[in-house]
């Protein structure tokens, strides 16, 4: 009886995902008046703030009629997007043209073209941010890198046993509390407190309690703790619901590694065990969560942190240096994508892996900010002090608990991804419906910088439309792959209340392509407590803190959404939590909505349904029509046959050397978007050539292909009934759990 219902437990389960995977698969059909059009999957050719332009193979069949015209369209339309549901709809569809080669009657032509483009325009294109990511990848764009971030190593440690790594921002600052004799570490994270009477410190982690003399010298597991500083900590502790449990399940207290610096702890279970990785030159070490391979050849190591590579010859006293993403050993780029190490691909210049992340760094989070509801308070310790952002002329509060900058005689305040604007610094402040030009100038290592990647794209008197992309939240494009912060060091505030800022070392941070960045913060959620440190501002950007792994990073891209740090984030404080922002800061404002901004026609998207044809259509950037067959040929879609295309059907190389660049611009314009132009810039031909030149039909293919499998891996994994394989557990950041 059981195994009855477990079957049928299994089959509905993946009769519902088959109906979720429906509603985003291409192509789509839509009935019109005088027959059915079916839509390809869109090849993008350009994002620019929240405006797509791009171009889409069609066909339509009349009712009635045996034969089936193929054609493209062309189109401008408005980008909104929902990271929480991975979901983006382009609304507002402008066709610019639209043409049916196969179609030589002028009046049909014209008919044709008149009734579905009023059909086109009233549609609102629903995609997956895995289809859109892949249809992105065929715009003709460059991807603007920063240049100026600070890639300097942490200190980086390796320990062969348990170790936290107890992160302070500089020298510890002591607070008394007015309701005892304690005072406590205000610049950390963790709970450190001081006994008025002994002057001995005392740190809790999860369970466990150390003791010490001074912060520096050596901490020790104790178990005798003075009543008030039990009394201290248990008034203060964070709520239990959003602890992690895993620190409760160590059955010895770790060792402790305390940095009032820039640092990074990588943790190995034992003497490290190297593996081989196939078609490479190169080893990993297998017993450990981090990313660290060695080259044969030179018998260097590389570590990855934070998104970069750094190089030593030693594990243990070596002077680990950066390494530009053009300069990794050539090996890199052969790791195979079955690999025990396939997730790295993602931080290798080159890779498809790669090429994916930098187009996601591209894509707007979306809102629609209600001017009435939508408001912020900034409050100051003492009176407001700015101090200047150098090479502008632009000043910001340093002592405030939100960023405020003075902007030519106004005050701006962005928060949570919107901005707000007044007269005085104190406020009241209004939404705003305008974003200074002067913020593009704001260097990296400010401590404002994110907050020119938050936009402004159009207003109404009741709404303003905003959007942020991931530099906001501290991800950004180097040399060719994605890196978390900025890696300067910001000054904090501390007068009689404290305000830390974000940071890039120190918590284990690693790169998910479905959720982004996430963090392994000590040896789980429990050894941070937020109900010691009420900041307003805290140390990972506006996004906040993304809970710990639970059990550690358990790498992943290819082994799908179960993998990699997700495992342990599922599993951990975001089971509790699961609407806790973290991904979509507009969901921490009042007065936010999604933007459901209303098309330029009446169709609700809803009015599509999924085609049960393969999506297996393109179109060239002249708009011949070419479908590819089983075989990989590509054949031509003419007027009574199927001409073969001559293009090679082989897949392309993705080398440094001869992958495109096809990178769109991660820097939106900050324009407001009015009604599309309805030329386009390099206007189509109206027939067809007699064969393309270079088409990149095999490239539109593999994208397509990456995004659908991409797709599918979320999908079966995202939600925990679909869920029916546990994926193995490892250690935890504390334990140096091994992997599998």
């Amino acid at each position: 009886m059981k195994r009855t219902i477990y079957l049928l437990f299994i089959l509905l389960s993946f009769s519902t995902f088959a109906q979720e995977e429906d509603s985003f698969s291409w192509p789509k059909e839509i009935e019109t008046a005088k027959g059915v059009a079916t839509v390809y999957q869109p090849q993008l050719e350009s994002l620019n703030g929240n405006i797509v332009e791009g171009r889409a193979a069609i066909s339509y069949q009349e009712t009635g009629s045996k034969e089936m015209d193929f054609g493209a369209f062309w189109f401008r339309a408005t980008l909104e997007t929902n990271t929480d549901e991975r979901t983006a709809v382009m609304e507002a569809v402008d066709v610019v043209q639209l043409n049916f080669p196969m179609i030589e009657d002028e009046d049909r032509l014209e008919k044709a073209r008149l009734g579905l483009e009023n059909e086109i325009e009233s549609w609102d294109i629903v995609f997956s941010m895995d289809h859109l990511i892949a249809s992105l990848a065929d715009a003709e764009q460059i991807v603007e890198m920063e240049s100026k971030i600070n890639n300097d190593a942490p200190e980086i440690y390796f320990r062969n046993e348990p170790t936290v790594l107890v992160s302070i921002d500089g020298d510890p600052i002591f607070k008394e509390d007015g309701e005892s004799s304690l005072s406590y570490v205000v610049n950390s994270p963790f709970f450190l407190v001081k006994d008025g009477k002994s002057n001995a410190l005392y740190l809790k982690g999860g369970k466990f309690w150390y003791t010490a003399a001074t912060v520096s010298s050596q901490w020790k597991a104790t178990s005798n703790i003075p009543r008030n500083i039990a009394q201290f900590e248990e008034k203060n502790r964070p709520d239990e619901t959003a602890v992690d449990s895993a620190a409760a399940e160590m059955k010895s207290p770790p060792e402790l590694l305390v940095s009032t610096t820039s640092a990074e702890l990588v943790l190995i279970d034992g003497e490290p065990d190297y593996g081989t990785i196939k078609e490479t030159q190169l080893l990993y070490i297998k017993n450990t969560e981090s990313d660290v391979l060695v080259e044969i050849d030179s018998q260097k190591h590389y570590v990855l942190i934070a998104g970069r590579w750094y190089s030593s010859t030693s594990l243990k006293d070596g002077e680990w240096t950066f390494v530009e993403p053009k300069n990794l050993p050539e090996d890199f780029a052969n790791i195979p994508e079955d690999s025990d190490m396939s997730e790295i691909r993602i931080n290798i210049l080159g890779t498809p892996e790669a090429q994916e992340a930098l187009l996601a760094q591209s894509i707007p989070q979306t809102a629609a900010v209600d001017r009435k509801e939508a408001t912020v308070e900034v409050k100051f310790d003492g009176e407001p002090k700015f101090e200047k952002i150098e090479g502008t002329e632009i000043t910001y509060a340093a002592n405030c608990d939100k960023t405020v900058m003075r902007i030519t005689n106004k005050y701006y305040c962005v928060d949570n991804g919107i901005w707000f604007v007044s007269d005085s610094p104190k406020g009241p402040y209004v939404v705003s419906d305008t974003r200074p030009d002067e913020v593009d100038a704001i260097p990296p290592d400010s401590p404002v910088y994110n907050t020119k990647y938050v936009y402004i794209y159009d207003s109404t008197p009741e709404v303003v439309y905003v959007g942020y992309t991931p530099g906001y939240m501290y991800s950004y494009s180097y040399g060719g792959v994605v890196v978390y912060g900025t890696g300067y060091a910001y000054p904090y505030w501390y007068g009689s209340v404290y305000y830390p800022r974000p940071v890039t070392y120190g918590y284990g941070v690693h790169y998910n392509p479905w959720t982004g960045w996430g963090f392994s913060v000590g040896i789980s959620y429990g050894w941070v407590g937020w109900g010691y440190h009420p900041y307003y501002r805290p140390y990972w950007g506006p996004a906040g803190y993304h809970a710990g792994y639970r059990h550690g990073y358990h790498h992943g891209y290819h082994n799908g959404y179960n993998h990699g740090y997700h495992n342990g984030y599922r599993a951990g404080y975001a089971a509790a939590n699961r609407n806790n922002g973290n991904r979509n800061v507009y969901k921490q404002q009042r007065g936010v909505k999604p933007t459901t901004r209303p098309s330029t026609g009446t169709r609700p998207s809803t009015a599509s349904r999924p085609s049960k044809k393969p999506n297996n259509v393109y179109t060239d950037k002249s708009g011949n029509v070419y479908q590819r067959d089983k075989s990989g040929s590509w054949n031509q879609k003419t007027k009574g046959s199927q001409r073969p295309s001559t293009m090679p059907s082989s897949r392309p190389s993705y080398g440094n050397a001869s992958r495109p660049s096809t990178q769109p611009s991660s820097r939106p314009s900050t324009q407001p978007s009015s009604r599309p132009s309805t030329q386009p810039s390099t206007r189509p031909s109206t027939r067809p050539s007699t064969m393309p030149s270079n088409s990149g039909l095999n490239q539109s293919y593999q994208n397509r292909s990456r995004g659908q499998q991409n797709h599918q891996n979320y999908q079966r994994s995202s939600s925990p009934s679909r869920s029916y394989s546990r994926p193995s557990g490892g250690g935890s950041r504390g334990g140096g759990g091994r992997r599998r």
